[in-house]
């Protein structure tokens, strides 16, 4: 009973081969899209992790010292705070005399003004 019909012969041949010409145009496809996205992370100018972690540790590292310059900056301070009041005259002459930016650049405008 069984029937030799060329033409369902030849259509399970087209099937077949459509479907290994499917699988191979979906490995292309699949080849140009890593392709295309490993060209578009390769001009982002990512930083590899281990450089991301070493940068980080450096700046913890940093902000650690920068607290503890403040804590040292702060006792330094405190130690001179009762000085301060006891200033000469001398010295607050001196301190007055010294013109500011803001003065300098008004005397400026004031000459600039005169000529």
């Amino acid at each position: 009973m069984q029937t030799r019909n060329p033409l369902l012969h030849d259509l399970s041949r087209v099937a077949t081969g459509a479907a290994s010409a499917v699988a191979g145009i979906k490995g292309e496809i699949e080849a140009l899209a890593r392709q295309f996205v490993e060209r578009r992370l390769a001009s982002l100018d990512l930083v590899p992790r281990d450089e991301f972690d070493a940068v980080r540790a450096m700046a913890a590292e940093a902000r650690a010292e920068n607290d503890r310059l403040a804590r040292r900056l702060a006792a330094l301070e405190e130690k001179l705070a009762p000085a301060a009041p006891g200033r000469t005259g001398a010295a607050r002459s001196a301190k007055k005399a010294t013109p500011t930016k803001s003065a300098l650049s008004a005397r400026a405008a004031r000459r600039r003004t005169k000529v």
